[in-house]
């Protein structure tokens, strides 16, 4: 039984608002936008075919108020919500006032997000379904449990102290030593409480030399589970990725069937349908890697499969969400590129402190192999009560090497971005690295490199333009009028 969506208000903004409208112009589907007033000039707003101001720029006002959300669906007469990432993305009480107004929910069944959402649930299912999952304690309530289970199973330090609600990197903590425990454990409990409402913690031994992989997996409400094969996402700072590639460098052929194939039996037990991603940790020294928990939405990163793979995820979703079965079956998704994404965020490279402002100036990388997402516009203010990613870039080519290089010319020649400071000098001497460019690396990369990584940036700014053209103008005079004028 398929339904039929007339347009989509999307639950978002910036840079996943922007991906979102890119599709439904495809489909000819026309979009809402939603908007607080410090956005009131941005980018999706002026995208979107029609825009309902939402409230002030807390996101509890705004981005975050789901009766506000409804109200807009409503009165802009939209039949869809797409939630993007972030914000409301996975929270299933979202998803079922949605579908209680009698709107269409574009993801995955409210009791998958509300079951994958909670680590514990989420682990216990991946062990249901023979997944395998990283040593650890579920619900811990004191020091001396920690303590016990790590006496008993032999565990040695580091330990991972993590949030049972939520994800983003918030609410875990790194524990080295047993000096540092009491801290540690009081810490975590403290940051889930205030980023999710749930002081509930796990803790699971440290995986060393971790790398960080994931599997794309699209399915519809027919049972049909398709994997669209992995991304690998180790390069991140503060527990948040920042560079992205597909297919991961990690791993080998057998590797990659055995996780993908992991991926796929877990969500087609979970019984799940839309788009979603699993994650895994890697660990190099033993080559076997852990589930980690499923992404119940689209992915930021999720640009760099499409690019690999030819398929529109975004368009699947809104596919599954009008009933509609998958438009191709596992053996016929071929992967025959390689890709690779940074995130560019308002942030100071040295330290990652946010930048926000006016971009004064915006020159958007082009040319072969090149895929640009962005939230914003040469004049653009970026404001400074939400996430600092303003801009997605994504390079292609025949392989590693080539999809690098191309990144190289995007982020050295083509990108130019005043007015605030970003993450680009940072990401090019990542790219540059010897032991990026060499594949090794692990979560850790950033912290054990900084310095070095700074010590590569090249200071260029306006002026050094400037100079060239005066330069330029100098010499010409110098030499009288030429034949060429």
């Amino acid at each position: 039984m398929t339904k039929k969506i007339n347009k989509i208000l999307i639950a978002n903004r910036g840079v996943t608002a922007v991906r979102i409208m890119h599709t439904c112009r495809d489909r000819k589907i026309p979009t809402t936008a939603v908007y607080s007033t410090p956005d009131r000039l941005a980018h999706h707003v002026f995208m979107a075919d029609f825009a309902v101001h939402i409230g002030e720029a807390p996101p509890v006002e705004s981005y975050l108020n789901m009766e506000k959300m409804i109200a807009a669906a409503i009165q802009s007469k939209s039949d869809a919500i797409h939630p993007g990432w972030g914000f409301l993305a996975e929270n299933h009480k979202f998803a079922r006032m949605v579908m209680d107004a009698g709107l269409i929910w574009i993801g995955p069944r409210p009791e998958v997000i509300e079951a994958l959402g909670d680590k514990i649930e989420a682990k216990k299912l991946a062990q249901k379904a023979n997944v395998p999952t990283i040593p650890g304690i579920m619900d811990v309530n004191s020091i001396e449990q920690i303590k016990k289970w790590m006496k008993e199973e032999k565990i040695a330090f580091p330990i991972m102290i993590k949030a049972v609600a939520g994800g983003g990197g918030k609410g875990m903590v790194k524990v080295e030593s047993k000096n540092d425990l009491q801290h540690a454990f009081a810490q975590a409990r403290s940051e889930a409480l205030k980023s999710f409402g749930d002081d509930r913690v796990l803790v699971e031994k440290y995986i060393e030399r971790g790398r960080h992989i994931e599997v794309q997996v699209v399915a519809d409400e027919h049972g049909n589970v398709v994997h669209l094969f992995e991304r690998e996402c180790t390069i991140q700072r503060r527990n948040q990725k920042i560079i992205e590639e597909a297919p991961s460098p990690s791993i080998n052929e057998d590797l990659r069937k055995e996780i993908c194939f992991t991926a796929t039996r877990l969500m087609r037990e979970i019984g799940y349908n839309s788009a979603g991603t699993v994650e895994f940790i890697f660990d190099s020294n033993t080559n076997k890697f852990y589930f980690l928990e499923v992404n119940t939405r689209l992915q930021v990163e999720h640009g760099i499969t499409e690019l690999i793979t030819g398929v529109d995820i975004v368009g699947i979703m809104i596919d599954v969400a009008m009933g509609k079965k998958l438009p191709f079956k596992q053996s016929d998704i071929h992967p025959n590129r390689w890709a690779l994404e940074v995130r560019l965020n308002a942030e100071d490279p040295k330290n990652f402190s946010p930048s926000f402002g006016t971009i004064t100036r915006l020159q958007i990388p082009q040319g072969p192999g090149v895929r640009i997402a962005s939230g914003v516009y040469e004049g653009a203010d970026i404001p400074p009560y939400y996430d600092s990613l303003f801009m997605l870039l994504i390079s292609a080519g025949a392989d590693r090497l080539d999809a690098i290089r191309v990144m190289d010319r995007a982020l050295s020649r083509n990108l130019r971005v005043e007015g605030v400071k970003t993450l680009a000098p940072l990401l090019l001497s990542i790219i540059r690295h010897p032991s990026f460019i060499a594949g090794e690396f692990s979560t850790r990369f950033i912290e054990e490199h900084m310095d070095e990584l700074i010590s590569m940036f090249k200071e260029k700014d306006s002026q050094d333009e400037v100079l060239k053209i005066a330069r330029y103008v100098a010499e010409i005079s110098a030499l009288g009028p030429q034949p060429w004028m």
